[in-house]
């Protein structure tokens, strides 16, 4: 089970920090991820993390950073500059599949098996 909070209302440059914590297990190996959703929209990555890996859209790149506390089977997502665009609900999500030394980091919501509740965030203009 993923459990994400942290999301609210935020003026236009403004930073937020969003957190999902998994239960049921040692998600430590696996990689976990951000996706947004805006109204009418797909759900898009947002970034992702695993052994210490990161990949972000380039959409929030240099504003957005990935992290996470493996003891406490949580990821983070701290929010700098905030955009109007950045509206959205926010999901966590995690892949259980194991891609060795690879460095793969997946960035497709189809390649996550578990999906967090969300978390809205709103960006005053």
């Amino acid at each position: 089970k993923l459990q994400a909070s942290g999301g609210g209302l935020v003026q236009t440059g403004g930073s937020l920090g969003l957190s999902c914590v998994a239960s049921g297990g040692t998600f430590s190996s696996y990689t976990m991820a951000w996706f947004r959703q805006a109204p009418g929209k797909e759900r898009e990555f947002v970034a992702t993390i695993n052994a210490g890996r990161t990949k972000y859209a380039d959409s929030v790149k240099g504003r957005f950073t990935i992290s996470n506390y493996n003891a406490k089977n949580t990821v983070y997502l701290q929010m700098n500059s905030l955009k109007p665009e950045d509206t959205a609900v926010y999901y966590c999500a995690l892949d259980p599949k194991k891609y060795g030394g690879s460095g793969y980091l997946p960035a497709s919501k189809y390649e996550y098996d578990y999906w967090g509740q969300g978390t809205l965030v709103t960006v005053s203009s």
